[in-house]
């Protein structure tokens, strides 16, 4: 069984298609997942069928899944990171 510590982290590290890396909090990220989902009602993932919420749906995503399918061509990837000084 994997240790939880695996999971914890500071930040997100986020690959887009046609943008640089960008990093982001775990809420920045859970927004940015919840006005995705919001704005393309195309982009179906199974197994969030199961909540009612775009919030319960991203943050299941944000915890549960490294990449989004977002279409043909495109990607979205996010990697918890952590940022030590």
């Amino acid at each position: 069984m994997p240790d939880s510590i695996m999971y914890q982290g500071d930040y997100f590290v986020v690959l887009e298609t046609d943008r640089d890396e960008q990093f982001h909090t775990p809420d920045e990220l859970r927004d940015k997942l919840k006005a995705l989902l919001e704005s393309r009602p195309d982009i179906r993932v199974r197994e969030l069928e199961r909540f009612s919420s775009p919030e319960e749906k991203a943050v299941h995503l944000r915890d549960n899944y490294c990449e989004l399918d977002v279409g043909e061509g495109e990607y979205l990837q996010w990697y918890v990171v952590r940022l030590e000084k």
